[in-house]
């Protein structure tokens, strides 16, 4: 990923086809080792490429990949199971909020009042 980075940060700075040389004095500059057979890599498959088409590409991929959460849940779940215990989650944190606020009420005092 560090590669790729620096890569980006030189199309950003006006260099369209960065070298090994250019990635290596970026890195370098803020410590960070380098390797040379990511590196190449890197340069072999950047070279040449428009990287806002890089982007765009990228962007159309990761939108197909399920992040979690309640969305990915439903849709695992055939949809209303999801929905269901994301709400049942909702009502078990309710339910300890209110515990505890309860409990400083048993000490007569609450350590944010």
């Amino acid at each position: 990923m560090r590669y790729v980075a620096a890569y980006l940060l030189a199309v950003l700075g006006g260099n369209e086809s960065p070298s090994a040389n250019d990635i290596k004095k970026i890195l370098e500059t803020v410590a960070v080792g380098v390797e040379d057979e990511p590196l190449n890599r890197v340069i072999e498959q950047l070279s040449g490429k428009n990287i806002d088409d890089v982007i765009a590409q990228g962007q159309t991929m990761l939108a197909s990949v399920p992040t979690g959460g309640v969305a990915a849940a439903a849709g695992a779940g055939g949809g209303g199971e999801g929905a269901g215990a994301a709400s049942e989650q909702k009502e078990e944190e309710a339910k300890k909020e209110e515990e505890e606020e309860e409990s400083d009420d048993d000490m007569g005092f609450g350590l944010f009042d």
